[in-house]
């Protein structure tokens, strides 16, 4: 297949990851077929795509009709037979569990034409993890964009170990067509380039955090300050979603069993009681006040 054959695009999971990667595909003129089991996620979606949308709008950025003729592009389903049923790549953005996601590529598998391509968008998970349970190892990939989507310039496209060289050309070239800046990454290794420079970062601030050498807000402050981050790792994490870090490190964790690849404490009561970050209202932060003010452990 060819990049110009890529005329549709489905993306299963309509988080906040999924939704914008939609949307963004629909602004480049794609056609997207947006699949989520709930159809309150796929509300809440479209709303949130909007919103984001019309903030272009009122700042000149985009005008009403181009915004309309975006959402013409795309649909919305729960049925992921209906989402597949003329894909020609499909991105899957669902939990960071992976037995889940073999589950989902099993299912992409059977659903899909014998062309499409399958790009998981895990921002850890290795595609070869998934690839054995499809009947199309050498279409399988990693597309892996940075929240917000819309936003994010940066796409990280990985080759497994049956990856053919025809998939991640064509997943590099649509990362381009679509207004990412690819990089590609030869082999897998857990947590593929950023985020292992991330989470070096990460380790280093929940050490200082959980041995009371600092408070969480002064380690945020010397990251900005110091190193002129634009934001520190805590509240990094608070937008990314705290649950998606704790489900990475926890995945990292039952793979070696090493009590270093554990949770933070901090992290883990902060996802326990529900405090997900930005998107519940709090994590690390309160954002219901303006500037977000830290929290109470």
């Amino acid at each position: 297949m060819k990049i110009d054959d890529i005329r549709r695009i489905c993306v299963t999971g309509a988080g906040q990851m999924g939704a914008q990667i939609a949307i963004h595909a629909a602004l480049h003129g794609y056609r997207v077929a947006l699949h989520d089991v709930s159809a309150e996620q796929l509300e809440k979606a479209v709303s949130g795509n909007r919103k984001h949308l019309d903030r272009r709008v009122t700042k000149g950025k985009m005008s009403a009709e181009d915004v309309d003729a975006t959402f013409e592009r795309l649909s919305t389903t729960t049925s992921l037979e209906e989402a597949c049923e003329d894909a020609d790549f499909v991105i899957e953005a669902v939990v960071e569990v992976l037995d889940v996601k073999r589950q989902v590529f099993r299912r992409l598998d059977e659903l899909c034409p014998e062309r499409t391509v399958l790009a998981t968008n895990s921002s850890y998970l290795g595609n070869s993890d998934l690839a054995p349970f499809t009947g199309r190892p050498d279409r399988v990939v990693n597309m892996h964009f940075f929240y917000p989507p819309l936003v994010m310039q940066l796409v990280e496209v990985v080759k497994g170990d049956e990856t053919s060289d025809a998939t991640l050309e064509l997943t590099v070239e649509l990362a381009r067509r679509i207004g990412k800046q690819p990089v590609t990454l030869h082999r897998e290794l857990p947590g593929f380039l950023v985020n292992r420079i991330l989470r070096a970062i990460s380790n280093e601030a929940y050490y200082l955090l959980e041995s009371g050498v600092a408070s969480f807000e002064d380690i945020d402050r010397a990251c900005q300050l110091g190193l002129n981050h634009p934001m520190g790792p805590f509240k990094l994490g608070d937008f990314s979603g705290l649950d998606i870090g704790y489900e990475a490190r926890m995945e990292r964790f039952h793979r070696t069993g090493d009590p270093e690849d554990r949770p933070a404490p901090s992290l883990e009561r902060r996802v326990k009681r529900g405090d997900l970050g930005r998107k519940s209202g709090r994590g690390f932060y309160d954002y219901s006040t303006d500037p977000p003010t830290p929290t109470e452990d």
